[in-house]
Order: structure tokens, then sequence, then C-alpha cells
């Protein structure tokens, strides 16, 4: 039986999206320990290891265990803002002492040393780990942040063109193969935790998460915000070398570079982002992009502190990809 959430009319006014790189560093710790189960991230987990060797994170890989049924509520909390960086995170997570007795007891089960430590000491324990999420950021998620954070950027832009196009129904019954959508209540495929929740009028916190893959993580505990941590499209492909499809005719009539741009646009992507896979100067890239928006073949959304470009219907006809 799935877990369902229920849903007022106020929770459908109170839906948002957000990114979260604490969240992502938790995840990924189950791909760090069991890379088989994650067919998807294994390049990710083996191109990591030999960084990981020196990086202390025992606490946080106590908190992660699996296989993964419950992770205490204070190592990722549901952000508050809708693209918070890492700091602004463990910042929250250094204030949430109070609560890490009540939400480890909550997980249950047996407590390793350092485990126990952080419950007898929660200010202590949490300086600690928040120490150990920094190291492993740095040598596991920061090198790839910025493909990781474009994917996730793009996700959220494609959600609110659905969102704009067929509504709240629209955009939450495509949501992920493990989640269904009918008569006001969300579906949630979870092997361990069944029955309906309500949002408590609070909305649902809708968050992409790379490091999620396969699965869909939930929290509906309070005080938590009611979240929904779910794998984004593409994920596959953050760690492949590919080389898009781009019509000969185009790259005539276009050039090489800019119908290479357009062919790599099948997902909203950064200048960042573009200038790496096809390794070229951003620079030389922007200007590229400009002249395509010019032309009405790209559009371009800002994000934060990002800008992401997707293609218009006319350079998908150009690409064949519509009649």
């Amino acid at each position: 039986m799935p877990l369902t959430l229920a849903f007022t009319a106020q929770d459908m006014a109170n839906i948002r999206f957000a990114v979260s790189p604490l969240g992502e560093v938790v995840a990924s710790v189950r791909v760090v320990k069991d890379p088989a189960a994650h067919s998807a991230l294994r390049p990710w987990a083996e191109q990591v290891r030999r960084r990981l060797a020196d990086v202390d994170f025992r606490l946080l890989s106590d908190l992660v265990p699996v296989p993964t049924v419950s992770i205490a509520g204070f190592t990722c909390t549901p952000p508050s803002t809708s693209t918070p960086d890492l700091e602004v995170e463990l910042a929250t997570m250094r204030a949430a002492a109070g609560r890490v007795r009540a939400d480890l007891d909550n997980v249950g089960g047996p407590r390793t040393e350092r485990v126990q430590a952080l419950y007898d000491d929660p200010d202590k324990g949490l300086e600690r780990l928040a120490e150990e999420v920094g190291g492993y950021w740095e040598a596991a998620i920061a090198p790839y942040w910025p493909r990781i954070r474009s994917l996730l950027d793009g996700e959220i832009l494609r959600r609110a063109r659905v969102l704009a196009e067929g509504g709240a129904d629209r955009m939450l019954a495509d949501l992920d193969d493990g989640v269904t959508w009918e008569d006001g209540r969300l579906h949630v495929r979870n092997r361990y935790v069944s029955g309906v929740r309500s949002l408590r009028g609070l909305g649902l916190l809708l968050v992409p998460c790379v490091f999620a893959w396969p699965r869909v993580f939930s929290v509906t505990t309070p005080p938590y915000q009611p979240t929904v941590r779910y794998p984004p499209r593409g994920v596959a492909t953050l760690w492949e070398s590919r080389a898009a499809d781009m019509p000969s005719a185009l790259a005539t009539v276009l050039g090489r570079t800019r119908a290479r741009l357009l062919a790599e646009l099948d997902q909203p992507a950064s200048t960042q982002d573009l200038a790496r896979r096809l390794e070229l100067a951003e620079p030389g890239v922007s200007r590229h992009l400009t002249a395509l928006r010019d032309a009405g073949l790209c559009t371009s959304h800002r994000t934060g502190r990002y800008v992401l470009y997707a293609r218009t219907a006319v350079a998908e006809a150009l690409l064949g990809h519509r009649t």
C-alpha cells in the first residue's frame, strides 16, 4: 500500500519547488555505500571513491543506513528557500540541536558510538556533522555541482511550464513512475511507510534530487514542511560524454557551433554547462546563445544566480523533433 498525501485547496495553493545541496549530500551517501543498487549513479560512485579515501565522514555515514528505511529529519531539513546554498542549509542543521534526540528516537534502532555521542551532546555532534558534510561536499559533490545544478534547475523550469500549460493536476500526474495523482491525493510508492497523511495546510515542497534515484523520499512528520524528493529526468546523462544529434543541413545554415548548441538544449542548460559539454570558452558560447535567442531559436530564464537556455518550438521543428 502506498503512502498517500491528501491535499486541500490551501495545500494546492502552497505547492513550491526547491533544490537542496545538503539533500544531495545525504542521498549520495547511499550510493557510495551501495553503488551496485544505483546503476545510473555508479559512474559517479566509481569516480569519487578515490577522492573520498582521505575524507572522514563516518558520522554522516552512520546517519544514512543502507538499506534506507528512515533518516533523521535534522540531517537534511526541507529547505526554507528555493535555492539555498550549502552553508545556509548547514546553518539550519546546526540550529536544530533541539530536534536531534526526538528525531533519533523516531528513527529507532541501534546506534553507533558516534551517533550516541551526537545524541548525548547535540551541539557538539552537529558541529562535527557539519564539518564532515563540508569535507564530503568538496570531494564528492562540488566538482559535479554545476552540471547537477543545471539539471535540477532545468527540471524545475520544465515543471513550471507544465504547471502553466496544464495546471497542478497535470504537473503532479507525471512527477515520477513511483508517484500517481488521483482525486486530490498523491500516492507515493514506499516500501516501508503506508497510510494517509494530511499536509496540514502547509502545502507540498517538491525537491528534485539527483542522488535520490531510483527512489522517491517523503517527509510528513511535524514540525517539518511536507516534502517529496524525487529524481529529475536525465540523471543518467550527467555522467555521459555524448554527442547530440545535429542535422548537417542545419549546421550549414547556422554554423556548426550554433547547431551543436541547439542540439544540446534537449533540456534547459546554463552557459557554463554548455561550454563544459562542448569544450568551448564561456564568452563564445554566450555570444552564440544571444544570437540564437535574438533569432527566436532559444529563450533564456533566470533561476537564482543562473541563466538557463531552452529551445523554442521553432528550434524543435528545425531539429526534426516536432512537425
